[in-house]
């Protein structure tokens, strides 16, 4: 089961997201139900918020700071890339978009800057650590991994005015990445046994917010998720490339960096319950992050691949695109 869940992209967000989801649609009443919402059962299903919690904690115990050099130059590059692009996306949505929760194919703004301004750690290490010439270019997703989380997708809706947050819900937002990050930089045996258990957390955090979803109310998220991963692999995907080359690179670490990452899918609904000025497109942003996710994981390994033969040339391209 898990092997026919991995050859998926994103299969151990999506699926269970998509369990819970169906689930929500059928039982619409269920999460009311004070039986239901009282017991074991009703926590795993609704308690999105605590996993959350839990995974940004084992997430923040990965990013280490002892990174200098190439690796900090090129991981800074990269990370200030997605979240400045994704910037200036919503501070062009405020100035043209009359209505921010409604754009073209039904896009949000909550949904286009959470899908732009983080990167899919794993497909990029994967891509870089096979088609790469240097290690440090897999390293760099060490600083790349600070994107994580609601954080700089908070930050960058209250900045361009899509949003505004209380002070206090910043701190709460990034507080337990932070926690997770001073665990791990104090103590490499506790970065290990936290770091186990964010892999573990993913297909339970995705199933409480895929539970959080009617199907019935996003039907249109599709081809407007589609639209959404492919603007991410060609806007992100042309800026990185650039910025690559100017830290030293080949543009490769670029496009393998131009995707959504699986945890972007739990962006909308934490960015929801500190603003609830989002809580009506929240459900529907999360399905179009999702499908952002695998759009992203299909296209970014093939122009990877692409461009790696054509930057090393024939004798370099033996190597298959990781999916």
């Amino acid at each position: 089961m898990k092997r026919a869940i991995d050859k998926i992209p994103g299969g151990m967000m999506i699926i269970p997201l998509l369990i819970g989801a169906v689930l929500r649609t059928l039982f619409p009443h269920l999460a009311d139900d004070p039986v239901f919402k009282s017991s074991f059962t009703g926590g795993l299903f609704t308690g999105a918020s605590a996993l959350l919690a839990a995974f940004y904690i084992c997430l923040g115990s990965t990013i280490q700071l002892r990174d200098t050099g190439y690796i900090l130059r090129k991981g800074v590059a990269l990370w200030a890339g997605k979240v400045v692009t994704a910037a200036i996306i919503g501070f062009l949505i405020k100035w043209l978009a009359p209505d921010q929760n409604h754009l073209v194919l039904g896009l949000s703004a909550l949904a286009i800057v959470a899908a732009f301004s983080d990167t899919n750690g794993g497909l990029y290490m994967a891509l870089m650590g096979q088609l790469g010439k240097r290690r440090e270019d897999v390293a760099a997703y060490s600083i790349m991994s600070l994107e994580s989380g609601p954080f700089f997708t908070m930050l960058i809706l209250g900045v361009t005015g899509l949003a505004s947050f209380p002070l206090l819900a910043f701190v709460y937002a990034i507080l337990p990445l932070i926690i997770g990050m001073v665990l791990g930089n104090l103590d490499d045996e506790m970065r290990k046994f936290l770091s186990k258990a964010q892999d573990v957390l993913i297909p339970m955090f995705a199933l409480a917010l895929g539970f959080g979803i009617n199907l019935a109310n996003v039907l249109k998220a599709g081809l407007s998720g589609i639209v959404l991963g492919l603007l991410v692999v060609v806007v992100t995907g042309a800026v990185l490339v650039l910025l690559d080359r100017l830290t030293g690179g080949n543009g490769l670490a670029g496009i393998a960096a131009a995707s959504t990452a699986g945890n972007a899918a739990a962006v909308p609904m934490a960015v929801a319950a500190a603003y609830a000025g989002y809580k009506g497109v929240a459900a529907t942003a999360t399905v179009q992050v999702a499908a952002s996710v695998i759009v992203t994981a299909i296209l970014v390994p093939i122009l990877t691949a692409w461009y790696a033969r054509r930057v090393n040339g024939r004798a370099d391209s033996g190597h298959a695109p990781v999916a």
